[in-house]
């Protein structure tokens, strides 16, 4: 994956060439994995560049740090001007934002608690994540590892420890030829993706986990939800067994990174006709047109901003 590399980060209330954008090597999160983030997307539009879904991003955010005892020193609107301040310093679009609180600073001992909480924002470009960018779909793999039970960590905070899970999942799958991975739950049911939520049709009926699968509750989850109501598919939230999702008409992934990816086949069985189903071709043709401000109706999900003058000539 082609990473455009920033020039700024932010960093606890300042801008910082991104080759000073450092932490110390004995941080409390780097050796525990206690630390949350976010990943949010911006886009062109017809009046400009565009953040979607700012505000639902930066209220996981915080939550996610009330999960983990991390005192989060800035407001939701403080954190918002932040990231919309990093987006314009960084002239990228269509770029990929990550939001990251974390204890930066020297802190051995587990249940360490003392060190300052920091508000890291970096931006790099955003190249498509899974596939090639065709309709071909993508190949996934029911993975060996399972998606941790949330009474073990909790699936509602977006934590860096919890990637490790991804992490293993996720090259598992790559090894094997696969685009992606999907984790089942404690129950041997379907969860989620390495990074993305599942969904899968049947008959017309959109389906896909609900909470008791341990889930992520990802905010583009929640838009596909809205906008297959807004078509008016009937949508479930309930467990989904192995079988229900090998012998499914369509299923596809959904996440920021990942957007909307289409899935042909799981551990070498064909979904449906193989192809891009019609339901999840109507669904990705109204969140892409929403997330590029061409759809009236999901303009509240858009904070805008002014495109840098370099992007703006990039692209005249």
């Amino acid at each position: 994956m082609e990473v455009t590399q920033p020039k700024k980060v932010w960093m606890d209330g300042k801008l910082v060439d991104f080759a000073q954008a450092r932490v110390h090597v004995l941080a409390h999160t780097l050796h525990y994995g206690v630390g949350v983030f976010e990943g949010i997307r911006a886009y062109s539009t017809p009046e400009g560049g565009a953040i979607f879904r700012l505000s639902e991003h930066v209220d996981r955010l915080i939550e996610s740090a009330r999960f983990y005892h991390m005192p989060v020193a800035y407001s939701r609107s403080e954190i918002e001007k932040a990231i919309l301040e990093t987006q314009v310093a960084n002239g990228i679009l269509p770029s990929y934002i990550r939001p990251i609180l974390y204890r930066g600073e020297p802190g051995l001992g587990v249940k360490n608690l003392q060190g300052k909480v920091s508000l890291s924002i970096g931006v790099i470009g955003a190249s498509k994540y899974l596939g090639d960018g065709s309709d071909a779909g993508v190949r996934a793999k029911i993975s060996p590892f399972r998606k941790p039970h949330s009474l073990a960590v909790p699936s509602f905070a977006k934590a860096t420890g919890n990637y490790l899970n991804s992490y293993l999942a996720g090259i598992d799958a790559q090894k094997d030829g696969y685009d992606e991975a999907i984790l089942l739950d404690k129950g041997g049911n379907i969860a989620e993706g390495s990074g993305e939520n599942i969904f899968l049709v049947r008959d017309g009926t959109l389906y896909t986990p609900g909470l008791e699968s341990d889930i992520l509750l990802g905010v583009t989850r929640d838009s596909v939800l809205q906008i297959a109501r807004d078509l008016g598919h009937p949508v479930v939230e309930k467990t989904i067994s192995v079988n229900e999702l090998l012998s499914a008409d369509e299923a596809f992934f959904s996440g920021t990174y990942a957007e909307i990816a289409p899935i042909r086949e799981v551990s070498h069985y064909q979904i449906g006709s193989g192809k891009v189903g019609p339901l999840t071709q109507a669904i990705a043709k109204v969140y892409y047109r929403a997330v590029h401000g061409e759809e009236p109706k999901y303009r509240s999900w858009l904070t805008a901003f002014p495109v840098a003058k370099a992007v703006a000539a990039a692209r005249a």
